[in-house]
């Protein structure tokens, strides 16, 4: 047999075996969580907040963890994207093609994206100290923030760098400036992928634990202020898994659904938000 051949299909039973692997993986994940998770679900759940002894195996829900956590991704993802869309449109269309700044710049991204999210929580929480604050959602925002920052900035900037140059040149031959350009051509053309971008960084930060861990605290009441803690959906879970009551351990499982079907949600609308806008899309 050619020696192509065998390659060929070595190479590809190993692909077929690697999606068997994540599938299966996948499956196990989410058949644990519904078959341990659905039966310890109720209204309470997701409508009220812990009571007196919840942790306890007591009435009450996980209303606070549900809403900090949206809260916190939310403000985050804001933050980030502040930060991170004015970032790439200078990388892209006002600095020098090929400049050291630029190449840096993306290196730091890439390394950013790799620190682990305990350091950004270690990281929020010597800052902390530093300006003498307490943990709070605002704090727990920025830690977030910035763990979400390096994910969506090198994910908006791939998108953008795949515009094709011509449309950029085309734009500045009918007498447009780098400004109009870069906001009413290159975000036009790249928003399905910006959106994309947006909802991972949210997805990314809804889920995290490590990052709020000492900076947003914990609370069994829903934050009114950016100075109060937050309970999160990570936190709840980990805590209640930490009791000796199966009752409560249980509900751990009903977290981990609420919040795996929140991740699905949000991969949902992204698959739909960018099929709703790939009609700007320049083929």
């Amino acid at each position: 047999m050619d020696r192509r051949r065998i390659e060929e299909r070595i190479f590809k039973g190993l692909m077929i075996f690697s999606t068997l692997v994540i599938l299966s993986a996948l499956v196990l994940i989410l058949a644990t969580v519904i078959v341990k998770g659905l039966p310890a679900m109720n209204v309470a759940m997701i409508t009220q907040t812990p009571k007196g002894g919840y942790y306890l195996g007591k009435e009450g829900g996980i209303l606070n963890a549900i809403v900090g956590s949206v809260y916190l991704a939310g403000g985050a993802t804001v933050l980030s994207i502040l930060v991170s869309l004015p970032v790439v449109l200078y990388l892209n269309v006002y600095a020098k093609k090929g400049s050291r700044l630029v190449s840096f710049t993306r290196f730091s991204f890439d390394v950013l994206w790799g620190v682990p999210s305990i350091v950004y929580g270690a990281f929020g929480f010597t800052i902390m100290l530093f300006f003498g604050l307490r943990a709070s959602l605002l704090c727990g925002i920025i830690a977030v923030g910035l763990l979400v920052l390096p994910i969506m900035s090198r994910a908006m900037d791939e998108v953008i760098r795949m515009i094709p140059k011509e449309l950029l040149d085309a734009s500045y031959s009918l007498g447009a400036t780098r400004f109009e350009t870069a906001f009413k051509v290159v975000v036009r053309q790249a928003l399905p992928g910006i959106l994309t971008a947006v909802l991972i960084g949210f997805g990314r930060g809804i889920g995290d634990a490590a990052s709020v861990i000492f900076t947003a605290g914990f609370s069994d009441s829903i934050p009114y202020s950016l100075l109060r803690p937050a309970a999160t959906l990570p936190l709840a879970i980990f805590f209640q898994l930490g009791t000796p009551f199966v009752e409560v351990q249980d509900r751990a499982y009903a977290s981990a659904f609420i919040l795996t079907v929140v991740i699905l949600v949000i991969s949902v609308a992204s698959r739909l938000l960018t099929r709703r806008f790939t009609r700007h899309i320049v083929r």
